[in-house]
C-alpha cells in the first residue's frame, strides 16, 4: 500500500504544466478576471460533481475512480494544448475538475481502509503526512523540467508530457489493493442509498468536515503564486524556478506534521507572513510566501487526518467528498478577493479561518 501510494503521488503530481498554466493563460492574452473565471469553473465543477463522485466511489470501486480521474485529466491537458483559448482553457477545467472529484475521498478512503484491514489506521497520519510531502517536493524536478520544457517546445511541449504523466498515474492506480467494505451479502446500498449514508455521517462530526472544508479552500490560492512571482517583477521565463523554494517549505511543513502535535497559532502566524508579503511586494518576499505556504500545510495535513480518524461509517469516500465541496464554496472568496487585487486581504481571509480552527 505504501510504495503504490508513494508511486501514485509522485506520478500523478510531476505534471511540468503545474508550473506553467497560470501564465500560459495569461500569455493566451487572459486578464485577471479571465483567469479568476476559469478557476471558478474549476470550483464549480468540483461543487456538482464532488458529492455524487465520492459516492460512486463508496459504491463501486475507488480504484477504479482513480483510474478514471487520470484519464480525464490527461485529455483537459490535451484540449489546452489543441485550443489554447478561453473555452478551450474553460473545456480543459472541466475535466480536471471531474478528475478531480473522482480522485477526491476515494484517494483517502483507499489509504485509510487500506491500512485499517490490516490494523493499521494509526498510522494514516504519517502515511498522509508522506503523500501530502512527495506531492509538494514534485514540484521541485516539475519545475526543473517545465523551465527545461518551455526553453525547448514552449507551453506544447509542456502540455503533452503532463497528460502522459496523467495516463501513467491511471497505470500505477491499477495496482491498488481495494479492501471489501462492508458485508458480502446481495444487500449492498445502491448509489443512493451511500450517498444518504455519507451525508448523514457527515453531520455528527461537522466541525471535523468544516475544518477540512475551510483550511483546504485556502489551497486555492496557491494558484496565483507564480502571478504574484510575475508581479513582484521576476521575469517569466524563471518564475517556476523563482518559486522552487514555495513547495520545499510546504513539503517540510507537511513532513513535520506526521511527527509534531497541533499548534493553534500556526495558522495566523502564516497569515501574518502571507500579509507582509503581499505589503512587500518584492521578489525577496517569495521567501516569506514559501513559509506562509509551510506553516499552512503543517495544519491542512492535521486538519485532514483527524477528519478520517472520526469518520465510522463505510461511506468514507463520500464523508470526505462533503468537506472538499465545502471547501470549493470557500475557494470562491479567495478567487474574489484576487480579482479585486488584494493578497493582503487573503491573508486576513487565513486569520479569520485560523480564529475558527483554534476555537475547535
Amino acid at each position: 500500500m505504501t510504495r503504490t501510494a508513494t508511486a501514485y503521488a509522485w506520478c500523478s503530481h510531476l505534471i511540468p504544466i503545474y508550473a506553467l498554466y497560470a501564465l500560459l493563460f495569461a500569455d493566451s492574452g487572459l486578464s485577471d478576471a479571465q483567469i479568476s473565471v476559469l478557476l471558478a469553473i474549476w470550483s464549480l465543477t468540483a461543487v456538482v460533481f464532488e458529492v455524487p463522485s465520492g459516492a460512486l466511489a463508496d459504491r463501486f470501486s475507488r480504484r477504479g475512480s482513480l483510474v478514471v480521474a487520470g484519464a480525464l485529466q490527461a485529455a483537459g491537458y490535451a484540449t489546452w494544448v489543441l485550443f489554447p483559448s478561453f473555452w478551450g482553457f474553460a473545456a480543459g477545467f472541466v475535466l480536471w475538475g471531474l478528475g478531480g472529484t473522482l480522485t477526491s475521498g476515494a484517494f483517502e478512503a483507499l489509504l485509510y481502509d487500506g491500512l485499517a484491514a490490516g490494523g493499521d489506521e494509526d498510522q494514516y497520519g504519517r502515511l498522509n503526512a508522506r503523500v501530502d510531502t512527495i506531492e509538494l517536493i514534485a514540484q521541485v524536478p516539475v519545475a526543473v523540467v517545465a523551465t527545461a520544457l518551455f526553453s525547448f517546445g514552449g507551453y506544447q511541449l509542456a502540455g503533452w508530457v503532463s497528460v502522459a504523466m496523467c495516463l501513467a498515474s491511471s497505470v500505477i492506480a491499477l495496482r491498488f489493493p481495494e479492501p471489501e467494505r462492508g458485508s458480502e451479502d446481495d444487500d449492498e446500498p445502491g448509489y443512493f442509498a451511500t450517498l444518504r449514508t455519507g451525508l448523514r455521517a457527515s453531520i455528527p462530526i461537522k466541525r471535523a468536515v468544516l475544518a477540512v472544508a475551510l483550511v483546504y479552500a485556502l489551497d486555492a490560492f496557491e494558484e496565483y503564486f507564480t502571478l504574484l512571482a510575475q508581479d513582484w517583477d521576476v521575469p517569466t521565463v524563471w518564475v517556476p524556478l523563482a518559486t522552487i523554494g514555495i513547495p520545499l517549505m510546504g513539503a517540510a511543513g507537511a513532513s513535520l506534521a506526521g511527527r509534531l502535535p497541533f499548534r493553534g497559532w500556526v495558522l495566523f502566524a502564516s497569515g501574518a507572513l502571507l500579509i507582509v508579503a503581499a505589503w512587500l511586494a518584492v521578489p525577496p518576499a517569495i521567501v516569506l510566501l514559501g513559509l506562509f505556504y509551510g506553516l499552512y500545510r503543517f495544519v491542512l495535513v492535521h486538519v485532514e487526518t483527524e477528519l478520517q480518524h472520526r469518520i465510522e461509517s463505510d461511506a468514507r469516500a463520500t464523508v470526505t467528498s462533503v468537506a472538499a465541496i465545502g471547501s470549493e464554496f470557500v475557494a470562491f472568496a479567495v478567487y474574489g478577493l484576487w480579482v479585486l487585487g488584494s493578497a493582503i486581504a487573503i491573508g486576513v481571509m487565513v486569520l479569520l479561518v485560523a480564529l475558527f480552527i483554534r476555537r475547535q
